[in-house]
């Protein structure tokens, strides 16, 4: 496959198409694909023939399941190793820079998030005007399970949700659908999937204008006009167990609230699984969740990629990356050998250096 192929660039009368086109890999987010999204992105911007952008994942299984977390094991370093390749750096500036583009355009941004969304995927998807899912979505910030924390602004919408729902899918990794999408604030609107093109044609016979804003009220009673009935959709877990999960995060301390989501009892199956992601998860991915959901409560949006930068390439430096990923996706034995291995083998000072800027510019400080 060639490396214009991997996003789709195309037109539908006034919306420009971008189509994330990995779906062997459930279009997973490579660095190619960032950068080809970027520079249509500028391009787009300045063509006042395009009223609007529309992003989709090829197929019907994902938008985009994540990163590229092969290439990242790839360039990070192992437990005591010299530490990451300059690869990463610039893999995580430049999908961060995409996602606060995508934040901050002009435009009305359409991101149809069907199937499978989760890190990365939920990077591109976070900032867009209009945020679209289906029957069929799935979510999740599942880096515990890989050593990496929840990033992509994951700090910022985490910290937006109802309750303490934020931390506890921090944590957890666990799974959401579109239903629990909008209660915690990350999508907008849930379409059916079979429904997708009748929106897309709907869309492109919108009467736009040079006017953004009214071209985004205008893509917002395009995609209300063909919502799936309430009555229609599935039921949110995130609504449903809200009580349970504040009670579960009642704590004052990380160690008293790991403590009581893994030792969870009850004979619900979503919480059971939940639990046990946390507890085969990432200690010090653990740490630097309640770290970076405490520091990040009042930090603007620039300010909060700016300090998952570096604790992205430190991450990546310390092992936990190179190890979580091989674990899960190299060797495939899902057997970690986490250092530290427990909680309580996290101290401040190991958390604490996490978000140490590993230079003395960040490169993401002009946002």
């Amino acid at each position: 496959m060639t490396q214009e192929s991997l996003l789709i660039v195309d037109r539908q009368g006034p919306i420009g198409k971008l189509t994330l086109n990995l779906p062997k890999a459930l279009n997973a987010l490579n660095l190619d694909m960032i950068d080809r999204m970027a520079a249509q992105l500028d391009q787009w911007e300045a063509d006042d023939s395009v009223a609007c952008i529309w992003i989709e994942g090829a197929g019907e299984k994902a938008l985009c399941a994540g990163g590229d977390v092969v290439a990242l094991h790839r360039e990070s370093g192992s437990y005591g190793d010299q530490g990451a390749s300059q690869f990463v750096q610039d893999f995580f500036t430049r999908e961060y820079r995409l996602d606060y583009r995508i934040h901050t355009y002009p435009k009305p941004i359409i991101v149809w998030g069907n199937g499978i969304v989760m890190g990365g995927g939920i990077g591109i998807m976070s900032g867009a005007s209009h945020r679209i899912v289906s029957e069929t979505t799935r979510m999740a910030m599942p880096e515990i399970t890989i050593g990496l924390f929840p990033d992509v602004g994951g700090s910022w919408f985490l910290n937006r949700m109802p309750g303490r729902i934020g931390l506890f899918l921090g944590l957890t990794g666990a799974q959401f659908n579109g239903s629990d999408a909008i209660y915690a604030g990350m999508a907008d609107r849930m379409v059916a999937s079979a429904d997708k093109d009748a929106l897309l044609s709907s869309l492109a016979r919108q009467t736009f204008s040079a006017d953004a804003e009214q071209n985004g009220v205008l893509v917002s009673r395009a995609v209300q006009a063909n919502e799936i009935a309430q009555d229609q959709r599935p039921a949110s877990n995130l609504r449903a167990h809200y009580d349970v999960i504040q009670q579960l995060t009642d704590a004052p301390t990380l160690a008293d609230v790991y403590q009581t989501i893994v030792n969870y009892a009850g004979e619900d199956s979503w919480l059971q699984r939940a639990a046990a992601t946390l507890k085969a998860g990432c200690p010090l991915t653990a740490g630097v969740v309640w770290e970076q959901l405490r520091r990040a409560r009042h930090m603007s949006l620039a300010e909060v990629l700016q300090m998952e930068l570096a604790l992205a390439v430190n991450m990546c430096s310390n092992g936990q990356v190179k190890e979580g990923v091989r674990a899960l996706l190299i060797d495939k034995d899902r057997n970690p050998q986490w250092q530290p291995a427990t909680l309580e083998g996290v101290t401040p000072e190991l958390v604490a250096a996490c978000f140490k800027q590993p230079w003395e510019t960040n490169p993401l400080a002009d946002l």
